[in-house]
């Protein structure tokens, strides 16, 4: 397995992760009261999936130059 096949199965694995997390927030969001402690873990997890994600998309697309 060479580096870009390995970036991309990260990258298929954290944006997997990353709808999950959609997922489980929109549920919490539905059964009101939810716990705001909770909720801001999984929004900063988000947050750091999608800087991941984006990190690693960075990495894949060839530098262009202008």
């Amino acid at each position: 397995m060479n580096e870009q096949e390995i970036l991309k199965e990260k990258l298929a694995t954290l944006r997997s992760e990353h709808r999950d997390l959609d997922d489980v927030i929109a549920r919490l969001v539905e059964r009101a009261p939810y716990d705001q402690l909770q909720m801001q873990r999984l929004k900063k997890r988000k947050l750091m999936l999608k800087d991941q994600i984006m990190l690693l998309e960075s990495r894949l697309l060839p530098d262009i130059i202008a």
